[in-house]
């Protein structure tokens, strides 16, 4: 893994680098889209460029994983570089990106640290830069062989359904009549969609039917302007997008998968739209016949903003031995509870492997309540629907 001389450097620079490295990936995006506009066009969010969300998940992945590597040398975060391949996978990146990413990331290194950003130093955050981007390179090739393509295919709509005002789903098939591949309860698709300035922008979606069916389900929260840009994509699906239509579609990827572990106890919490990988996993529990404990936990504005709700209950009422508490902020009905997320009244069976999917706020206070109930951390998976701005925040 690092060699012993850039650990050592790498050790005694990381406060300094740490301390600049906003500075550094905002100079980074801003030398990368000037000299390839199609990657901004075409490749990245722009949404998250305009919040600044997708600059600080890099500064927070570059700066945990040189942390890891000086504290671990002979080891490397896998959990954490198989989240990002996942997302690299299900946008197609590809390897011959990388180099071009490397050259505009040390001109910013340089530009930023100035004098500070000797050629040893240069050497040794070049060697972390490409121990990371050599994993991710390996388990992206990985995952493209088993999902059989890298590449984006047509899926004709055949069916719209509005969940709530603001969610819909979108029930896909092949456009050319070929078999839909399997997948696992809690992963996503990657949605390609061209927008009236010609740019053709890619969003991830949790896909929320059960695995196994012959078309693919997946929900869209239209993305309101406000503190941050509107959703230029999930806007053009709810205003756009009707039955007959054709979109563009990755095959699924992502890591928060149910891993078959019989007999475990599982607890599934979400919030919001966080909700559709939880209902694709009780899906695929009930299928299967699950008969280990499995807790259900879900907290929304109202009822009426709990997209999927009927299936949410519908698919926990057919497991053997389910719990299921849904918290409302308002117009609770019987048997809800008024409030956010609380696990005070809820019992953890030893050995609970839990799921996580919400807003970041909501994940972070449900893990720690968690933890203080017993859960070992190494069983609390989560899903970030967008930069994962966990790292970014530790």
């Amino acid at each position: 893994m690092l060699s012993e001389k850039s650990a050592a450097t790498v050790r005694a620079t990381l406060p300094a680098v740490g301390a600049a490295i906003e500075q550094i990936t905002e100079r980074f995006y801003a030398r990368l889209f000037d000299a390839h506009p199609e990657l901004l066009r075409d490749l990245f969010n722009r949404g998250n460029q305009a919040s600044g969300a997708q600059k600080s998940a890099l500064a927070g992945s570059i700066a945990a994983f040189a942390g890891y590597l000086v504290e671990h040398p002979d080891q490397r975060p896998d959990a954490m570089l198989g989240r990002i391949a996942h997302k690299h996978a299900s946008l197609g990146v590809v390897p011959e990106q990388y180099p071009v990413v490397h050259e505009h990331l040390f001109a910013a290194i340089a530009e930023i640290l100035g004098e500070a950003a000797t050629p040893e130093v240069a050497a040794a955050w070049s060697e972390v830069y490409w121990l990371m981007a050599n994993a991710l390179i390996a388990v992206e090739k990985r995952l493209y062989e088993e999902s059989g393509s890298r590449e984006f295919r047509e899926w004709e709509v055949v069916g719209r359904e509005e969940e709530t005002e603001d969610v819909v789903s979108f029930r896909v098939r092949p456009l050319d009549g070929s078999p839909v591949r399997g997948f696992r309860a809690g992963q996503y698709v990657s949605v390609g969609v061209k927008l009236a300035d010609g740019a053709r922008q890619i969003r991830q979606y949790s896909l929320s039917g059960a695995p196994g069916e012959d078309v693919r389900r997946f929900s869209v929260k239209r993305v309101h302007g406000g503190t941050t840009p509107e959703g230029e994509v999930s806007n053009q699906l709810h205003a756009h997008v009707r039955v007959g239509d054709v979109l563009q579609l990755s095959e699924p990827y992502g890591d928060l998968v149910l891993d078959g572990g019989a007999g475990r106890p599982l607890l599934l919490a979400s919030a919001g739209i966080g909700v559709t990988p939880m209902v694709a996993m009780l899906a695929s529990l009930a299928a299967d016949g699950y008969d280990a404990p499995v807790t259900v936990l879900h907290g929304d504005r109202s009822p009426a903003d709990h997209a999927l709700r009927v299936d949410h209950r519908a698919y926990a009422d057919k497991l053997a031995d389910s719990a299921v508490a849904f918290f409302y902020e308002r117009d609770a009905g019987p048997g809800d509870r008024t409030g956010l997320v609380d696990l005070s009244g809820t019992g953890i069976a030893p050995g609970t492997r839990a799921y996580l999917c919400g807003p970041l706020p909501f994940m972070r206070a449900v893990r720690a309540q968690l933890i203080e109930r017993g859960v070992d951390p190494a069983d609390i998976h989560y899903e970030v629907f967008g930069p994962d701005l966990w790292l970014a925040a530790r």
